[in-house]
């Protein structure tokens, strides 16, 4: 067998590239089984098999509630209302702090003269 009768066995059979793509098989092992046994159904059968195409269902929103842990959810919702809450602790207090309570001291301005 040659390599001009692989290629066209690989053409005829793209299935053949997923294998390679997904690091299942190289094409020197494909080749030496093509050189070895030709282009015979048995020997190519797993590789050649038409994969039947998944029905897609919508998926069930009750079914998808049941599996939500609220406990898991109300405690994400409190941590993050936490956080928030120093965020905005930290953004409020150092703005008032430094323009409203600090009022400099005239100079050369002792015990009230």
């Amino acid at each position: 067998m040659s390599k001009d009768d692989f290629k066209a066995f690989v053409r005829d059979n793209p299935r053949l590239i997923k294998y390679v793509n997904n690091k299942q098989m190289t094409w020197q092992s494909f080749y030496e089984m093509y050189d070895m046994y030709g282009d015979k159904k048995e020997v190519w059968e797993p590789y050649l098999k038409e994969e039947k195409p998944k029905e897609k269902t919508s998926p069930d929103f009750m079914s998808y509630l049941k599996n939500i842990d609220l406990d898991a959810v109300q405690e994400s919702i409190n941590s993050i209302q936490r956080v928030l809450g120093v965020v905005s602790d930290l953004t409020t207090g150092s703005t008032t702090t430094n323009s409203s309570s600090y009022e400099p001291r005239p100079l050369y301005q002792h015990l009230d003269d």
